[in-house]
């Protein structure tokens, strides 16, 4: 008994021989919940910093104007969510790598240090004439206002005159009141989690700011401004106002929408909208957003802008190029009559304009919509909706020379940006046409969502060989196509090849040194490898599905990045975009210099292959070198779970299933459909989803017994039993027969003894790709050694053909696969249950190769069928199988 104890202790099956207490039991689940709970939060920081990272390297484009509250405020919530994921590590292996907040705090330091070079200085200027504002003032006057500047200033178009209240106004206006620290007080003290309370507090604080008294000397600038601009727009001039916060429609930042505009405002009323709009920063959506990404409230100062209102006769919204088709550089105007709000908030059908850019622009399609409504300025003060009402409804809003001016200015802004524009424009009754908001166009490429007008036919459509998933890096790139599917084949990895891969594993980043372009099937823009291949500059697909099985190794292909497609041959007209410089707005700026020296501490991945011996905590030099080792570390402190916490019969309850074999489950959580009292539990009682799909696997085909075996076979297992005690099946051991279960809802730990081999498989599985993984441990047999490492290595060959990543040590086999989506997770835990079942005493007839190829043909026949059964019956697509 001594020698199977050490032997089950060495493999991580080893429970205790004392039965354990009803109190005990409890410990456990409470235990296992602490740990799935923290391993949650551990993966929820992940996902926030590797966001930040990315809005942090799509800054360093320099494409987009953006200040020093942008730098603070990211560099603010990565150390945040960094500390996080180090914090959860230690909840859930306490003091193992607590060298980790060492490399964090000297990290920390270095930005600290840079940071601390640019100390804010506050502008004691409370208002600014928009004749003096220009896209390097984002941090005084917001970038929605700094942008409009420079089209008044820079290109000369026309913009209503106006001015902009400050960040410094803001400021003052909080210090006079003390708000500040009572809204800290107030965020700090709430449930972030809890949208009640949340909501509840949202409402809480903009009534406290609404109430507050506005500082004279606020007032009286804002006064000033006004009347200075009654000398260019008219006595009594009604004005918009609108937010300008810190970092709204700046690179990165998706504030826009959630801030508060007022329309055709008196200067009656000037001081209540300005305060409206300043409590507007604490609505519910902007209030989450900010806890959610750790940005510190404080860094996010607004502004408002007060323009002469237009009184429009038309007004509308530009798209610079298709918002849904990334390649269709044909521009859209959409318009309607009246005020642009019914664009903006979706209430009124619009006219559609396509223009061309050629020279001179065309109008290539229209499509005019009844308009049934309009807003219109009321004369005293605000806006109402009237009807509209004869053949104006029917009527186009704007005619086709309005049409061609409104692309021209597009054209001149995208210009002037180096990126798409989204534009609001508005047309007076005079037939003046005015810029009243320029801001970076996000596009879509969506494939089946666009209608034949909105994107026109190339003759490349016809080489698309996939499209689809998620651009993680832009660019556009061609070369020979490689699959890498197992470890071997990255040793073979050519020079200037496309790399293709079912997973965007962090270990794929050695080979974009020498890769072209990078297409996955599984994967996000957030991940560790996608922030590797923006800092390579390598085009990047990821989540583009069966990219594996459609590209071939060794054929020719273009990856278009930005349109999220990958097409058949060299696609010259594609590649000649890509050669287009990009203008760099931000180039030479103090702030994109000191950006890119906060983000060396940052952004660069240098620890990449866990096997490696330099992969460990003194190793990490940046915080993203810190994230990839959290995760890898933290998915193997959660396989760990079955091994350390073990439990006894009394704690377990025996599966009634119909299966010739004992099985035993214990429930950690919410494993089971409902309480069972009693020694028993039915099968269909249990809503473990990894635990069912296993289960599938493991019942999917009778399984026949155990091979014939040679003379040689039967020789080495009579000669293994004998000279080995702990293999002896005579000796009492309550693994003999059984195997067992701890499980919950989306969990599942199986500790297996099939006759002389011992298995284990650790396995979370839910709704959350980034948390899902498998663990599968293999080792033991009744044969002589190179029969047993023969059958591990033949085990291994099999999962690596579906998509395990696997090791074999001397005759033990570990393989793992972690973050993909649930239903591909299920699949392949249908496989593992099969292998479990059907693997066992295969040693005993791994003699040689032929012996191996046969067994193995069966094997993949066996799991195509079930597979393909399972499929059908689901009614989704058959998948492919190895042969």
């Amino acid at each position: 008994m001594g020698i199977l104890s050490n032997l089950l202790e060495k493999l991580g099956l080893k429970k205790s021989v004392e039965r354990l207490t009803d109190l005990e039991i409890e410990n456990l689940r409470t235990v296992f919940k602490a740990r799935y709970h923290n391993f949650k939060l551990l993966l929820s920081a992940n996902n926030k910093a590797l966001e930040i990272m990315a809005d942090m390297e799509d800054a360093l484009r320099g494409t987009r104007p953006f200040g020093m509250s942008f730098v603070r405020a990211n560099s603010t919530a990565v150390l945040v969510n960094v500390y996080r994921i180090i914090r959860n590590l230690d909840q859930l292996a306490p003091g193992k790598y607590h060298e980790l907040y060492d490399n964090f705090k000297s990290i920390q330091e270095g930005i600290d240090q840079l940071l601390s070079g640019k100390k804010h200085t506050r502008e004691t200027s409370l208002v600014f004439s928009l004749s003096r504002v220009n896209r390097h003032m984002a941090d005084i006057v917001g970038s929605k206002m700094a942008n409009l500047g420079d089209v008044f200033n820079e290109l000369r178009l026309t913009v209503p005159r106006g001015f902009v209240i400050s960040a410094s106004a803001q400021e003052y206006f909080f210090e006079h009141n003390d708000l500040q620290a009572e809204i800290d007080r107030r965020l700090q003290a709430s449930d972030a989690e809890q949208l009640d309370q949340l909501y509840e507090l949202s409402a809480d604080i903009q009534q406290l700011i609404i109430r507050a008294k506005v500082p004279k000397v606020v007032e009286e600038a804002v006064r000033d401004a006004y009347h200075e601009l009654e000398k260019t727009a008219g006595a009594d001039v009604k004005v918009s106002m609108r937010s300008s916060a810190l970092g709204e429609d700046s690179a990165g930042m998706s504030f826009a929408g959630q801030y508060r505009s007022e329309l055709n405002v008196s200067s009656e009323h000037l001081l209540d909208a300005y305060k409206e709009i300043i409590a507007s920063k604490y609505s519910l959506q902007a209030i989450a957003y900010r806890l959610n990404r750790g940005i510190m409230d404080e860094d996010v100062s607004m502004c408002v802008g007060c323009m002469a209102m237009v009184n429009a006769r038309s007004g509308g919204v530009i798209y610079s190029r298709n918002p849904l088709n990334i390649r269709d550089d044909s521009i859209t105007i959409h318009s309607v009559w009246g005020l642009p709000k019914s664009v903006v908030d979706g209430s009124v059908a619009t006219d559609r304009f396509i223009v061309s850019r050629s020279k001179p622009c065309s109008i290539t399609g229209r499509d005019i919509q009844p308009k049934r409504q309009k807003f219109v300025c009321y004369p005293e003060e605000g806006v109402c909706r009237l009807d509209v009402t004869g053949e104006n409804a029917a009527m186009p809003s704007i005619s086709d020379e309005e049409a061609g001016a409104l692309a021209a200015i597009a054209e001149r802004l995208e210009e002037y940006y180096g990126s798409p524009q989204d534009i609001e424009w508005a047309i007076d009754t005079a037939g003046t046409l005015y810029v009243l908001q320029c801001r970076p166009l996000k596009q879509l490429d969506p494939p089946g969502r666009e209608s034949s007008e909105m994107r026109p036919k190339t003759e490349d459509d016809a080489d698309i060989l996939l499209e689809g998933g998620a651009t993680a890096s832009p660019g556009i790139a061609a070369g020979h196509l490689f699959v890498v599917r197992k470890n071997s084949d990255t040793l073979r990895f050519p020079e200037g090849a496309i790399l293709v891969a079912p997973q965007a594993m962090p270990r794929l980043a050695a080979l974009l040194s020498r890769a072209v372009a990078l297409v996955t099937e599984q994967g996000s823009a957030a991940g560790h490898l996608a922030n590797v291949a923006r800092e390579f500059g390598i085009p990047a697909i990821l989540g583009l599905q069966s990219a594996t099985e459609v590209l071939a190794t060794g054929d020719l292909a273009t990856v278009d990045a930005d349109g999220r497609r990958v097409y058949r041959g060299i696609k010259e007209s594609l590649l000649d975009q890509s050669r287009v410089p990009k203008t760099r707005l931000m180039e030479g700026s103090p702030i994109l210099s000191l950006a890119t020296e906060v983000s060396r501490h940052v952004v660069p991945l240098n620890l990449i292959d866990p096997d490696r011996a330099d992969f460990k905590p003194g190793c990490c030099r940046t915080l993203h070198d810190i994230t990839r080792f959290c995760h890898e570390k933290a998915v193997k402190e959660m396989f760990s779970f079955g091994k350390e916490h073990h439990f006894s019969e009394r704690a377990s309850k025996q599966l009634v299933c119909g299966f010739p074999m004992q099985w035993w489950v214990i429930n950690l959580d919410d494993g089971f459909k409902e309480d069972v009292e009693g020694r028993f539990v039915a099968l269909d009682n249990i809503v473990s989803i990894p635990m069912l799909s296993l289960w599938e696997g493991i019942v999917a085909v009778p399984w026949a017994g155990p091979p014939p075996v040679d003379s040689k076979g039967l020789m080495s297992i009579l000669l293994e039993a004998s000279t080995n005690p702990a293999l002896d099946p005579s000796m009492p051991s309550p693994y003999s027969n059984r195997n067992y279960f701890m499980l919950s809802r989306n969990f599942c730990s199986l500790n297996s003894r099939f006759g002389f081999h011992f298995s284990t498989v650790e396995t979370l599985v839910g709704e959350r790709p980034n948390e899902n993984y498998i663990s599968f441990h293999f080792k033991g047999g009744a044969a002589d050694f190179p029969r047993r490492l023969r059958r591990a290595r033949f085990v291994a060959g099999l999962l690596d053909e579906f998509d395990f990543r696997t090791e074999v040590r001397e005759d033990g086999l570990m393989a793992r696969i972690e973050g993909y989506d649930q239903e591909f997770m299920k699949e392949r835990l249908k496989v593992l249950g099969y292998l479990l079942i059907h693997t066992r005493q295969l040693d005993m007839v791994m003699s040689n190769d032929a012996s191996c190829q046969e067994h193995r043909q069966k094997l993949l026949n066996d799991i195509a069928g079930f597979m393909n059964a399972s499929s059908t019956s689901s009614g989704a697509s058959s998948p492919s199988f190895p042969t």
